[in-house]
């Protein structure tokens, strides 16, 4: 059970981390605004509601299932595997959990979508239809929690992180702490499209192409948070030639589709 101090400690860990996202985004979404945002103002409440549950309560509900995969691997492979694994350099211990963490989260994202009971907790966060950056927590937990067991769950079923949180748990806690961060810019309001990192790194207009709702553009693409090769080799990249942009984002009503189910209160 966690304790009243504990949870006052992250209430003012996640006050501090909002103050110095909103520094950076606030402006940058000003300066470099993509397109006008609507002018009601009353989702700020919600979204930031959304911005605390979303970072405490899976945090807490991650601890059983990645404590049972822990247990798994350490079952299943001898000793002498985890310490040839502990053996490597740190730099690729660190590729291979970004590499291997971003394969896990896209089909675990991917699968919220095509899943009809999954999609019913991952619609809440393509109800929007302006994205800034923090859309990036406006999740349901339950969504929350798959995503990130699906990302983590690899690393440290292979031996790439192991028990405690000792050094041995750095590639992965970079690799969820990178992506999270890397989630606020992707979805922000800005008209940043490198075309030569896009490729190679997730940009803004990668992102939001994953959020256009049906007939302004193709839907169900571009699932990896941060490596776009990842869609490219599983079929699912979409980034349009030229600087295109989405033009409508959100969930509409589609017969037969997944986004047809009924959506959480």
């Amino acid at each position: 059970m966690i304790s009243a101090y504990a949870l006052l400690i992250d209430i003012a860990r996640l006050c501090l981390w909002l103050a110095i996202l909103a520094a950076i985004f606030v402006p940058l979404e000003r300066l470099f605004s993509l397109r006008r945002p609507p002018a009601r103002r009353g989702n700020l409440v919600p979204n930031l509601g959304f911005y605390f549950l979303s970072s405490l309560l899976p945090a807490f509900l991650l601890s059983l299932p990645m404590a049972t995969v822990i247990a798994v691997a350490h079952r299943i492979f001898p000793a002498a595997y985890f310490g040839w694994v502990e053996s490597q350099a740190f730099w690729a211990k660190l590729v291979a959990s970004f590499v291997i963490g971003e394969i896990g989260f896209y089909w675990g994202h991917r699968l919220s979508h095509e899943w009809r009971w999954l999609w019913r907790f991952h619609a809440v966060h393509h109800r929007p239809d302006h994205l800034h950056w923090l859309i990036n927590t406006r999740a349901h937990p339950v969504d929350i929690v798959f995503g990130r067991l699906c990302g983590l769950a690899p690393i440290y079923l292979i031996g790439l992180a192991g028990r405690g949180a000792g050094e041995g748990n750095l590639p992965a806690i970079l690799f969820a702490i990178g992506g999270t961060i890397w989630g606020f810019l992707i979805h922000a309001n800005i008209n940043w499209a490198p075309r030569w990192l896009e490729p190679v790194l997730s940009s803004p207009r990668f992102h939001h192409w994953h959020h256009v709702t049906g007939g302004a553009g193709p839907i169900d693409r571009n699932f990896a948070s941060m490596l776009p090769v990842v869609d490219r080799l599983f079929g699912t990249l979409h980034l349009p030639a030229g600087n295109a942009w989405p033009t409508e984002y959100g969930v509409e009503e589609r017969a037969n589709t997944v986004a047809a189910q009924p959506l959480p209160a």
